[in-house]
């Protein structure tokens, strides 16, 4: 009886320490899984800043060269008019 409860402690110590180490690698996957996710997500971010940067950019140079051509033709007829 004795060495059958030997048997199972030392059993139930390797199923401990394999499921602990078990555990532990599941754990470090998940971290390393979520930043992952979290690096993703930041160079998206950026991207929709940066996209939405150069729109604003474009359109105020558009809006700036239409209203620099209004104001050239609007002083040009009042010079000659």
């Amino acid at each position: 009886m004795a060495m059958k409860m030997r048997q199972s402690l030392a059993e139930l110590e390797e199923d401990f320490l394999y499921e602990t180490q078990r555990d532990r690698s599941r754990q470090e996957s998940l971290r390393k899984q979520a930043v992952r996710r979290s690096r993703v997500r930041a160079v998206q971010r950026e991207r929709k800043r940066g996209s939405a940067r150069y729109w604003v950019l474009v359109l105020s140079m558009v809006l700036t060269a239409l209203l620099v051509t209004a104001g050239m033709f609007e002083s040009l007829y009042l010079l000659l008019s």
